[in-house]
Formats: C-alpha cells, structure tokens, sequence
C-alpha cells in the first residue's frame, strides 16, 4: 500500500509580520555577550541542580542539614527513607562527588556533613541576576 503526500500549496504573495501594537518597537536586539555565564560556572551550577534532582537526594540533604551538631553517620541515616543501604550510599556519593556534602570515615563509619557554601552557590544563583552569581 503506498501513500502520497500532497505539495506544500505556495502563495506567491511575500510572507508579512504581523501587525506591531502602537508604540512597541519591533526591532530585535540582541543581548549582551556579558549576560552569557561562563562555561565553568554554568557547569559548577548544574552539577549542583543535578545532584538536587532527586527527591531522596532533597531529604537528605536536609535531614544532614537540620542534624544537631551537623554530622549525621551514615548508621544514624533514616529507614524510613524506603531505599536500600547500596542505594543510600549511591545518593551519598552523588552528593559527595557535587560537593553538597562531605564524607568523614571514623573507624567503620563514615560520616557526612553538609557543606552550606555549596547550597548558597545555587541559592546565590537562584536569587539574583547572572551577573552578580558566585560558583566554585
């Protein structure tokens, strides 16, 4: 069975805009090349976004960031978070490895803390203008 496709219909009148509201200016002008954010500092932030995607990441991050004294062992970590130890070392090393938070071994335990300089580099960049955002 074969099927054919009609020819795109021309019109041989010349495509025109649409009509410009009185007083708007339609002239298009380009953004600064000072507004594009280094490529580094870009790369910095979405480490840190990507390591935030995930909601067990989310908890954990703040259950470590409300613990008392700011170091949580990885034995103290909540079961309630419904996932398995390999995968709760997983989202730990993730976090690790963005810099969000740091990990201590003490003996058999490792022990985490977050690392507020990486949480105000992303509330930095989510509260203010390019141009004024801080990274690593």
């Amino acid at each position: 069975m074969t099927t054919s496709v009609a020819p795109a219909v021309r019109s041989s009148e010349p495509a025109t805009a649409p009509p410009v509201a009185p007083g708007i200016d339609d002239g298009c002008c380009a953004a600064s090349d000072d507004a594009l954010m280094d490529a580094d500092r870009a790369a910095c932030l979405a480490a840190v976004f990507k390591a935030l995607s995930d909601p067990t990441r989310v908890r954990l991050v703040g259950y470590l960031a409300s613990a008392h004294g700011g170091t949580v062992c990885a034995c103290h970590l909540p079961g309630r978070l419904g996932i398995s130890q390999p995968t709760q070392s997983h989202h730990l090393k993730t976090l690790a490895g963005a810099g969000i938070v740091t990990r201590e071994q003490r003996g058999r335990w490792a022990h985490y803390t977050v690392v507020p300089e990486a949480l105000d580099v992303a509330r930095d960049y989510l509260g203010t203008s390019i141009g004024s955002a801080r990274c690593c």
